[in-house]
């Protein structure tokens, strides 16, 4: 082969190399990817992410994924510890709320999760605070920023007293997305043990009769009472919808000894249960 036809054959070759390298040079992956982003909390080198999938806090259940930030390198920590205290600051007094643990989010390098359950908030969404210690490379951090919590248009959490002379906080999960089928229903149950301690309550039942107040407070078929599961420490159920629109979720509260601590049959003579939550689709 002469070697003019050589020469343009070896370049044809490097090209293709490079090419082939550059492919490989793919993106980092975007652990936030479908989440959108609360608040940025400065702390000196650190910056504090707060992240969840609507993009504010809401009363009710809220799902908060966490990242923080060395900002003298740009870079995310990966083996970080955290802890939080949400705080509501009333007029004569404060307390918390129920939340979990915070722990690294499955599959994910830099970013942490857990849960906060906002039983109210101002009508201007102001009152909360969250303060969150953090633990990096054995050095002990702390901070605390001022929150907004804004009003869920319908009634996904209830606080209230029982029988029993406790307070509970029950709070809807999901469905989040529900429909016209047996959609799985899932809540939290927590009791208020002081104003800054709030365990999951264990072994209790909640029955469920759904009805839809504007369309003769008709029922559906086929639910199920909510128990117990020791996995996740939430309850679950089955959640018949028939139709959209407005449904009250009639609720009643029974121990492990299947006394009734708060909530009503719902019958002719009596519409709703004083105990429930609402959904809307």
């Amino acid at each position: 082969m002469k070697l003019k036809y050589i020469l343009p054959l070896v370049l044809l070759v490097l090209v293709f190399s490079c090419s082939t390298d550059d492919d490989d040079n793919t993106n980092p992956v975007n652990e936030v990817e479908g989440l959108l982003l609360v608040k940025e909390i400065v702390n000196g080198n650190q910056t504090i992410e707060l992240f969840n999938k609507k993009g504010m806090f809401e009363t009710g259940y809220n799902e908060i994924s966490i990242r923080l930030k060395d900002n003298t390198t740009d870079t995310y920590y990966e083996d970080a510890i955290l802890s939080w205290m949400p705080i509501m600051q009333m007029p004569t007094m404060q307390h918390s709320c129920p939340k979990s643990a915070i722990t690294k989010a499955d599959g994910k390098d830099t970013v942490y999760k857990g849960f906060i359950i906002y039983q109210m908030t101002n009508m201007d969404s102001s009152g909360w605070s969250l303060t969150l210690d953090y633990t990096i490379d054995g050095m002990d951090y702390s901070l605390t920023e001022t929150i907004n919590v804004m009003q869920y248009e319908n009634q996904n959490v209830a606080s209230f007293m029982a029988s029993d002379d406790s307070r509970y906080i029950l709070a809807l999960i999901e469905p989040k997305d529900p429909s016209i089928a047996i959609n799985e229903m899932k809540v939290g149950l927590f009791k208020m043990q002081n104003m800054m301690t709030f365990p999951v309550v264990e072994d209790y039942t909640i029955a469920l009769d759904p009805r839809m107040p504007g369309m003769g407070n008709h029922s559906s078929p086929n639910n199920t009472d909510l128990t117990y599961n020791s996995v996740d420490n939430f309850y679950y159920g089955d959640l018949s919808l028939t139709m959209t629109g407005y449904w009250k979720l009639n609720l009643k509260l029974m121990n492990s000894g299947d006394d009734v601590l708060k909530g009503e049959d719902v019958t002719e003579e009596n519409e709703a249960s004083s105990l429930y939550l609402e959904l809307e689709f």
